[in-house]
């Protein structure tokens, strides 16, 4: 082989790129190497093929397949000053760009977005979802955002489409004034409505938001802890009957879950005799609003034993020293020597033991 065939073999004569990784855009290797003219170009789907002489744009191809020739080269032609039918190897950076969907992209909030709440006030969200992007215009998209890098990841625009997004949603949630209890009822019309608002802006750079999802809107835990416990007092409704309910729960596990050992039968008959008393008193709660109390009538007091005249029978109270009636002195008492028996005045024998008085 001569030294023209050894030089003529260096010449690069097919350009493609098959994507294996997922890079948005992939420098061709010419390094030294010369492009053969006349060389293969194959541009497969959703990619596209940008030619650039000492970093100024020039020709772009779509998909397909092409042979290189000044015909279907004239950008790069009229910067090199090729003559027609040039026909003499020549040298130039090729940049494949993918203009596939890149979808699953991730987005959330770093620092949570200040609203304010008809219901709760001003209350701090958290947002998180997903978005997917294209590249639309590859030229432009090379001038505004890529530059002359080897190869450019979704990684590196990432950063700044989150923030654009991020302020996005920011504005949208102010403006649309959802109360917070309902925005899950609008994911779908706030997703729509931020790519619509992004997608402008988005355009300017070569890019196009082709979708945007959000995935949850999230309240501080503490503001959700309240909210549960608000929405629980609301399921219990009627108080009473919520305590009676907790009443005989309570007694039912203390059932299931008895103490072991001496120790714990004493607390759980400590803890069951509690619980019986509390299910009782809720129990006997009546559910409406409790009558007040009546007055107790006072008690009448007992009927003072009475003992009868010794003169004319009427009765005498303990206290009374003379009948009331007749004037007669109130007889002293009398007791049994015998067997120490209270006799009564006039006896003359015991009617305990039967001795003579």
């Amino acid at each position: 082989m001569g030294l023209f065939s050894f030089i003529k073999g260096q010449f690069i004569e097919v350009i493609e790129w098959i994507d294996q990784t997922d890079e948005v855009v992939h420098q061709f290797p010419v390094y030294d190497h010369a492009i053969k003219m006349g060389a293969k170009l194959i541009v497969r789907e959703s990619q596209a093929a940008i030619f650039l002489n000492e970093g100024q744009i020039a020709d772009v191809f779509g998909p397909g397949t092409y042979t290189l020739s000044t015909q279907n080269m004239p950008l790069l032609t009229a910067l090199k000053s090729w003559k027609y039918g040039f026909n003499s190897p020549f040298k130039a950076d090729v940049y494949f760009v993918n203009t596939r969907n890149f979808t699953d992209q991730k987005w959330g909030t770093q620092n949570p977005i200040i609203v304010r709440d008809a219901d709760l006030g001003a209350v701090r969200l958290r947002g998180f979802g997903s978005y997917a992007f294209r590249v639309q215009d590859p030229a432009l998209f090379l001038k505004e955002i890529f530059g002359t890098q080897p190869s450019f990841s979704p990684d590196q625009i990432g950063g700044y489409l989150r923030a654009m997004i991020i302020s996005g949603v920011s504005d949208l949630l102010a403006e649309s004034r959802i109360p917070i209890m309902d925005l899950a009822l609008h994911y779908d019309e706030l997703s729509e409505a931020t790519r619509s608002k992004l997608e402008p802006t988005i355009n300017r750079y070569g890019l196009s938001l082709t979708g945007f999802f959000i995935e949850n809107i999230s309240l501080p835990e503490e503001v959700e802890r309240m909210i549960d416990r608000k929405s629980s007092m609301n399921v219990a409704g009627n108080l009473d009957q919520y305590m009676k309910f907790q009443a005989a729960e309570s007694i039912r596990d203390a059932a299931n879950n008895p103490g072991n050992g001496l120790a714990g039968a004493g607390a759980g008959m400590g803890a069951g005799m509690a619980m019986g008393q509390m299910f009782q008193q809720a129990m006997n709660t009546p559910s409406s609003a409790p009558n007040p109390p009546q007055a107790s009538e006072p008690a009448q007091p007992a009927a003072a034993s009475q003992e009868p005249c010794g003169a004319c029978g009427h009765g005498m109270k303990p206290t009374d020293k003379f009948c009331p009636e007749c004037g007669t002195p109130r007889p002293e008492k009398k007791f049994c020597s015998e067997c120490g028996q209270s006799l009564a005045s006039g006896v003359k024998f015991c009617s305990n033991c039967g001795n003579k008085v």
